[in-house]
């Protein structure tokens, strides 16, 4: 079975960090760009970043409302994708989700163009 899996959500205070990882089970990461996705209660999924298949230089895209803040980056050969989050703010409180798709293009914000999820996991930033 194809999945996806995320961890490192919890509770944590403002201007802290947490790294969220995201594993895949039963298929090769490798063969895909990975995003990172977040929803909050009552609002849109919102795409958070994107890392191409490589991960290359240049092949990174980050949100304008996380930029400076998110990083993302993969590591093809534990098959595992990670999204460094620091300087969390109330507003970054979340499910945050990784997502699989097959291409590095300007559609990535588009949830309906990823293949595989995974369940999310929960992020609270909060005193």
């Amino acid at each position: 079975q194809w999945q996806l899996v995320e961890s490192g959500g919890g509770l944590v205070q403002p201007g802290g960090s947490l790294k969220l990882s995201c594993a895949a089970a039963g298929f090769t990461l490798s063969s895909y760009a990975i995003g990172w996705f977040r929803q909050a209660p009552g609002k849109e999924r919102e795409g958070v970043s994107l890392i191409s298949s490589t991960g290359g230089e240049g092949k990174v895209v980050i949100a304008d409302s996380v930029r400076g803040r998110f990083t993302t980056s993969r590591d093809n050969v534990k098959n595992m994708a990670y999204l460094q989050m620091n300087n969390l703010k109330p507003e970054d409180t979340a499910v945050y989700y990784c997502a699989a798709r097959r291409d590095f293009s300007p559609s990535w914000t588009n949830p309906d163009t990823y293949i595989y999820w995974g369940q999310g996991t929960q992020v609270t930033v909060s005193s």
